[in-house]
């Protein structure tokens, strides 16, 4: 995920679950178990989905 975005060149903020208790509420608290998960402009992608990334990046 994170060289896909490099490679896009799209800023981004990484979270690790495992080491903030926060990022992980946060991430329970939108109904999602499992990483990773990305957000853009509010519509979430869980896992690595490219056609979907690339939809939402709009490239």
């Amino acid at each position: 995920m994170k060289e896909f975005l490099r490679q896009k060149g799209v800023p981004y903020t990484e979270k690790d679950v495992s080491a903030d208790e926060q990022a992980m509420n946060d991430l329970m608290e939108r109904g999602f178990y499992a990483t990773p998960v990305t957000i853009i402009d509010g519509e979430a992608v869980v896992g690595f989905n490219r056609a979907r990334l690339e939809q939402l990046l709009g490239s």
